[in-house]
């Protein structure tokens, strides 16, 4: 499943449509019927977390890559896609084996941009006070919850907390604050150090919890389970990442 940075990185490669036609549209969606997207203008290209968005005047689609969508600029796949796009330059925007959905137009009532850990109007305050609100929620579900971390995705997550030295089951309540906030300050600062790794084609290079075998700090090998209620795959140590246990009332 693509992270936030990825739609960034999405977002920039087709900035170039912004303002052209679309002169031709197909594929296996029910969510709209494609030859109406014909001769509509793109208004802009936009990401919120994991999503991305296609503003034209008279409808605004959403694009979810869900666990194994992909894109494709001006190239095609060997498949159906799901929304392919044509435009005015002679360029394409092919979706595959992801989720197309209209969304209102007012953007701004759909989404709330604070809690996209990648945009300029990230509010860490407001995704403290929602974690001070769950205090029972697992640290490696809270980083998961799109409503606080919009973008954040599981590499970042087992990073982030391998980061901060966390166990993914500790509760987010039990967290001392210096370190709740060292949380939600690493979400967004490990989000943009993948933007920047993955621009330079070194992500994987960078990973120090996320699918490795070894901790690099206790030289022990790593646990790993699909652990919380969103049962993803969390890579951690059970030495220098400290487990909170839960407070009790």
């Amino acid at each position: 499943m693509p992270e936030g940075p990825s739609l960034v990185i999405l977002k920039e490669e087709t900035a170039r449509f912004e303002g052209q036609h679309i002169v031709s549209a197909e594929g296996n969606t029910t969510a709209v019927d494609p030859a109406g997207l014909i001769g509509q203008p793109i208004l802009s290209l936009r990401t919120f977390g994991k999503q991305f968005i296609i503003e034209m005047p008279e409808i605004v689609l959403r694009v979810h890559f869900m666990l194994f969508g992909s894109y494709r600029i001006d190239e095609a796949k060997d498949r159906p896609p799901r929304l392919a796009l044509g435009m005015e330059d002679g360029g394409a925007l092919n979706f595959y084996g992801c989720s197309i959905k209209e969304v209102d137009p007012d953007l701004d009532a759909v989404y709330d941009w604070s809690a996209d850990v990648m945009s300029d109007r990230w509010n860490p305050a407001k995704a403290l006070k929602k974690l001070r609100a769950a205090p029972d929620t697992l640290a490696c579900d809270a980083l998961l919850d799109q409503n606080i971390f919009a973008g954040v995705g599981n590499i970042i997550k087992n990073e982030v907390l391998f980061r901060i030295r966390v166990h993914p089951l500790s509760p987010v309540g039990a967290l001392p604050p210096a370190k709740l906030r060292q949380l939600v300050a690493e979400a967004r600062n490990y989000s943009f150090d993948f933007l920047a790794w993955k621009k330079a084609f070194v992500l994987r290079q960078h990973w120090l919890a996320h699918k490795k075998t070894i901790c690099p700090r206790c030289d022990i090998p790593f646990s790993r389970g699909h652990l919380g209620h969103t049962k993803r795959r969390s890579f951690y140590c059970e030495r220098c990442q400290k487990r909170y246990p839960a407070v009790r009332g």
